[in-house]
């Protein structure tokens, strides 16, 4: 908060479930093979399509934090937060990359 700078974002937006997950975790595995300790995961806030089709209702707002709390994460995350306003606010989330 305000000492460490965002060093790497992934924008979700647009993306399936089961496609956004995957990407989360090779960009999740990425980040800490080069030593990232801090990034930005965009959700989106939702609001756009429909609630089936797994895009712009939301969806990915819900469900990344359950995936980021998931045991599969464990290796990879310490923690996250909401971000800032200035970063997406509701609709992204810091993320603490555990060391390698």
């Amino acid at each position: 908060r305000g000492h460490t700078g965002i060093e790497a974002r992934l924008d979700l937006h647009g993306l399936t479930l089961t496609r956004a997950h995957a990407v989360l975790r090779r960009f999740l595995a990425r980040a800490q093979g080069e030593g990232l300790t801090l990034v930005l995961v965009i959700t989106g806030k939702g609001g756009g399509a429909g609630k089936d089709s797994g895009k712009g209702s939301g969806v990915l707002r819900r469900e990344v934090p359950h995936w980021l709390a998931l045991a599969e994460f464990r290796s990879l995350v310490v923690g996250f937060e909401e971000a800032h306003a200035a970063h997406g606010g509701g609709g992204a989330l810091y993320v603490r990359v555990r060391r390698g």
